[in-house]
């Protein structure tokens, strides 16, 4: 199971990489957050399955909540900005 962790942990790597870090747009980056979040959420209740943490998936809702908000607000900031 470990090795599954290890491999989502990768490949969260490599896509913050691509789309958030060399996103050509804005709109690309913001997009590359919001499913790098979606990602940690994802690994966060994977490792708190795998070690009987049931505390670590109210974390998991919170990050989410937080992701989601921040996402929204980023975008209604720069849609103002453009205008």
């Amino acid at each position: 199971m470990n090795i599954l962790l290890w491999i989502l942990l990768i490949f969260l790597l490599v896509f913050f990489i691509r789309t958030v870090i060399m996103g050509p747009s804005i709109w690309d980056r913001l997009l590359g957050m919001s499913v790098t979040s979606t990602k940690v959420i994802i690994i966060i209740i994977f490792f708190a399955s795998i070690n009987d943490m049931a505390f670590l998936l109210d974390f998991a809702i919170i990050y989410a909540l937080f992701g989601f908000i921040s996402v929204i607000f980023i975008a209604l900031f720069l849609s103002k900005n453009k205008s």
